[in-house]
């Protein structure tokens, strides 16, 4: 009996035990495809691979591609249409090197070297600058001029009458402003027409964007 007992026991055994691998492979080979499918170098390379896909320049670049339709005023037909003078050139230059490219306000850039002033406006975080064609200069008598461009105190409170502090939206234009010269100019209008300073200058060209400021083109210079 107890033979029968022992051979019975053993042959259980010898049932269970394939039954109990079996189901362990199963739970095995269950898990495994899932853990597979997203491999450790995959994840990890994904983010670094689709940040690196948009650079900071290439944000930059689309950006300054929309300048031209910022602006307003009948004056802007001038501005050229491409190159570093045109309003998506300048949009990526700092103001006075954005002005330099621009055949309009040559007279301007020429009066702001003069003036040693192209250092500190293009380091300016942020101004709205009132600039002045060649046009505007050419109505002071050419004997006023070189006397004022041999004049660097008197140029300098000239062009810094010019800026004020802050990148003024046309929404923001009219009003009172400060200047770096220390001046005040009050600024008249709304929409996409407005006159600056006593001289009721016009502005010809209006919100055009540089690196570091607006510049509103206007057809007169602001005598302090």
């Amino acid at each position: 009996m107890k033979s029968m007992k022992t051979r019975t026991g053993l042959a259980a055994l010898a049932i269970a035990l394939p039954l109990s691998l079996a189901a362990c492979g199963s739970n095995s080979d269950a898990a495994s495809p899932a853990a597979s499918s997203t491999p450790a170098g995959t994840m990890a390379s994904t983010p670094s691979d689709t940040m690196s896909s948009t650079p900071s320049d290439t944000m930059s670049s689309s950006a300054s591609m929309d300048a031209a339709s910022a602006v307003f005023g009948e004056g802007c037909a001038a501005v050229p249409k491409d190159g570093k003078g045109s309003f998506n050139g300048m949009a990526t230059d700092p103001v006075a090197t954005a002005a330099s490219n621009n055949p309009l306000l040559s007279t301007l850039v020429t009066a702001v070297k003069q003036a040693g002033l192209v250092d500190t406006l293009n380091s300016a975080p942020e101004i709205t600058v009132f600039a002045p064609t060649n046009d505007a200069f050419a109505k002071i008598p050419s004997a006023d001029l070189k006397k004022v461009l041999a004049d660097k105190p008197t140029l300098t409170k000239i062009l810094t009458n010019h800026v004020v502090s802050g990148k003024l939206s046309p929404d923001q234009l009219a009003g009172d402003h400060k200047t770096l010269a220390g001046t005040t100019i009050t600024v008249k209008g709304s929409g996409k027409d407005f006159t600056v300073g006593k001289m009721n200058a016009k502005v010809i060209c209006g919100n055009v964007p540089t690196a570091n400021a607006t510049v509103y083109i206007i057809d007169s210079v602001l005598m302090p």
